[in-house]
């Protein structure tokens, strides 16, 4: 690796957000790039990946104890647990066990970056003030979110470096093994409906269909998230990014099965997890008849978080106003968003 380079360490390399950061970030040109995961991956260019158990603190010791030119910490892991206290725990250790393995040997630490999500102001606990700002009041833990903020915000006091804390709508890309990917939820979801024969039908809450929503294109939220790690105006702040505009299911639905080539049928209130539970054969089938790459049933299902996702009869948007009065002014058209995935899963034959 050059030595006049940014350094950026990526927590969460495989997953959707961190796979389109590290890709944004290779096409800068004075970063190097570090992606962790459980899995790892192939080095290539000016990435490289390190396999590492988060969870396990002297695992992190052993596999970042050698990265001592990492000025750039961004933190996109996660961990999924059954409730909400459940996931406090993890999540808040893996991001300790990463920042106190990197800080005491990178002298050049410049900032952390940490994604966080509309969590922070309890949109997952049901209706909630929008849109929602990034001072609105915490609300009742537990939430690891927040105790992921309060750790980065004692630990940097006094310290050279700065952090961020960016949050994302839904986001949408492309990743696989991924348990929180919409654009796969609907892409699988209809390609096995048309390969049944049968229409597209919005399987969530019946008022989920009409409620105000937003998304956030992977790459804008990397563009977005780099922006706010290197612009000293910043520093220490929280940043609401999403697309820019706002849609309900009821106009999105039609659009998206005329991609397919599918006719919409009335939504059917059906929990996803339980109906699909039983396609791994017809996945495998269509993987052969189609000519498919070999993706298993279980790294293209996401179901439970499509269910989570359409179980929103609420509106579900925040103000993403001050990351434009801090100077970023990029948004995405989410139509285009949706079909521009879609398109891409074809070109990578991830779906017929």
């Amino acid at each position: 690796m050059s030595t006049q380079n940014k350094v950026a360490l990526v927590v969460g390399a495989q997953g959707v957000i961190g796979r389109n950061l590290m890709e944004h970030l290779a096409t800068l040109g004075d970063w190097d790039i570090i992606g962790l995961s459980r899995r790892g991956g192939a080095s290539a260019g000016r990435i490289r990946h390190v396999a590492v158990d988060l969870l396990d603190r002297n695992d992190c010791r052993e596999k970042l104890g050698g990265l001592t030119r990492v000025t750039h910490l961004f933190y996109a892991a996660y961990q999924d647990r059954p409730t909400w206290a459940e996931l406090v725990p993890p999540n808040l250790a893996m991001l300790v066990n990463v920042v106190d393995a990197i800080e005491p040997i990178a002298p050049g630490l410049r900032h952390v970056s940490l994604m966080q999500g509309y969590k922070v102001y309890g949109a997952h606990l049901g209706p909630f003030k929008t849109p929602a700002r990034e001072t609105d009041a915490h609300h009742m833990p537990p939430e690891f979110n927040v105790d992921q903020q309060l750790f980065l915000e004692k630990r940097q006091k006094g310290k050279d470096w700065s952090w961020s804390a960016i949050r994302p709508s839904v986001v949408c890309g492309f990743a696989l093994g991924n348990p929180m990917n919409l654009a796969m939820v609907i892409a699988v979801y209809a390609a096995m409906s048309k390969e049944l024969g049968l229409p597209l039908r919005f399987p969530g809450k019946p008022g989920a269909y009409h409620s105000l929503l937003e998304m956030t294109d992977a790459g804008l939220l990397a563009r977005a998230t780099v922006w706010a790690a290197t612009h000293e105006r910043c520093a220490n702040q929280a940043f609401n990014i999403n697309n820019g505009d706002l849609f309900r299911w009821s106009e999105m639905w039609p659009k998206i099965a005329r991609f397919f080539d599918l006719e919409v049928a009335p939504p059917l209130p059906m929990s996803l997890d339980v109906v699909m539970a039983d396609k791994e054969p017809l996945w495998n089938a269509m993987l052969e008849k189609h000519g498919l790459e070999r993706h298993a049933y279980k790294d293209v299902s996401s179901w439970r978080f499509g269910d989570f996702v359409f179980s929103w009869d609420y509106d579900m948007f925040a103000d993403g106003s001050k990351a434009r009065r801090f100077g970023f002014h990029e948004y995405v058209d989410t139509e285009a968003m949706f079909l521009d995935i879609f398109a891409d899963f074809r070109r990578r034959k991830v779906i017929p």
